[in-house]
């Protein structure tokens, strides 16, 4: 009878091991800052029922009856009036502990319904006190958060729409885009209201990181010239739809070089329902603290496989501890190394992205085949998602 392999850890390895696990805590800080200094973040900071403007007439005259200024105009002229200027304000200390509130950034965003929902970036609203939005005149409206996502740096805002009725920024779809495509981009890079640049898409499906490290997949690459204050603003098509949401530029001098980065409007379409009806979005937690196969061999943790996630550790109540996942363990000499997860549902997991990409197409409830490596087995688990518990602080579980 063949005797099953348990893979067991010296004392060093198991003293690495915490300290790589230690390190999970503040990874997204870290790579954030080790993600280089020209990624640029360009703010000017140093309910139930919903139903997006979508509509493929946007009364745009058709671009290729009319000359390529005339469209631009035209472009400007009936979409502009729904981009908001957002000024943020934050609360701050003085030495003495007294506090105080002041401007704090601005940033740019898109009204998406009569109702006075306004898309925008999340890191354009983070952590302010007060929000306040204007529309190219001396009139300013009072807004509150309606909801966050950090994961894909996208918020919305509420004012209360006035008498006159407000401009909605029809939607586009993101997924038939075509690198050369023309582009326009309307914000207010370094407080200049309602500014229009145009350009092309220079790339499609790029991978950029939301400000917690998080991926944002798909992102649309373009040239259109877009600085601080753009953050939020819509990038359009040729016939006044919102194709993306203006996040990032890529630069050394941390002004426009060219490379600006959106998140696409079919992210926004998956995000802002939850985010108007629950103020978040509600994704499935696998309920671990989860450690890369590669990350540990690298240093110099010798494992079975070659690639997958190592289960450290599992939350009571949570995904992997109902599915019967387990984590590290003592046989009270020694630690045995916990389940490594290799695929889920066919799909390898080499990282914590990975892991990632996979859940957060996935709802709360869907069941799951997660393949996993135990004490010389290869072993498939049917897995129902659910979210995080309640009662899970501090470290930072997947």
């Amino acid at each position: 009878m063949r005797q099953k392999a348990t893979y067991q850890l010296t004392g060093r390895q198991l003293v690495l091991l915490a300290v790589f696990s230690a390190l999970i805590a503040v990874g997204a800080v870290a790579a954030i800052s080790s993600f280089g200094i020209g990624w640029n973040y360009f703010t000017s900071n140093d309910s139930a029922t919903f139903a997006l403007a979508e509509s493929d007439s946007t009364g745009i005259t058709d671009p290729a009856s009319v000359t390529d200024e005339a469209n631009n105009i035209e472009v400007y002229k009936k979409m502009s009036p729904g981009v908001a200027f957002i000024t943020t304000s934050s609360r701050f200390a003085t030495w003495y502990g007294e506090e105080f509130e002041r401007e704090s950034g601005i940033g740019s965003g898109s009204v998406i319904d009569n109702q006075g929902h306004i898309l925008t970036n999340y890191h354009v609203i983070e952590g302010a006190s007060k929000l306040t939005v204007s529309f190219g005149s001396e009139k300013v409206f009072p807004a509150e958060l309606v909801g966050g996502d950090p994961d894909t740096d996208l918020a919305v805002i509420k004012i209360q729409p006035p008498a006159e009725g407000l401009t909605v920024i029809p939607l586009g779809d993101s997924s038939a885009l075509e690198v050369g495509q023309k582009v326009l981009a309307i914000g207010n890079p370094f407080g200049q209201d309602r500014t229009l640049t145009t350009g092309v898409i220079s790339g499609l499906e790029r991978s950029i990181r939301a400000r917690n490290n998080r991926p944002i997949d798909a992102a649309i690459q373009t040239d259109a010239s877009i600085n601080k204050g753009n953050s939020g603003g819509p990038l359009l098509d040729k016939y006044g739809r919102m194709i993306g949401i203006n996040s990032q530029i890529l630069s050394p001098s941390g002004t426009s070089a060219g490379i600006g980065f959106a998140v696409p409007v079919n992210t926004a379409k998956r995000v802002v329902p939850q985010l108007i009806q629950f103020g978040e979005v509600k994704r499935p937690k696998l309920g671990a603290e989860l450690l890369s196969v590669g990350f540990l061999k690298d240093r110099g943790i010798d494992l079975p496989v070659r690639q997958g996630l190592v289960v450290r550790a599992i939350l009571p109540g949570g995904t992997a501890d109902r599915a019967g996942i387990r984590g590290l363990r003592s046989d009270g000499e020694s630690a045995i190394i916990g389940d490594i997860i290799t695929s889920i549902d066919g799909q390898e997991v080499s990282n914590i992205d990975d892991l990632y990409r996979f859940l957060d197409k996935k709802e709360i409830g869907d069941t799951v085949s997660v393949q996993i490596y135990r004490r010389g087995e290869n072993l498939s688990v049917p897995v129902k998602l659910l979210p995080m518990p309640e009662r899970s602080t501090g470290t930072r579980r997947f």
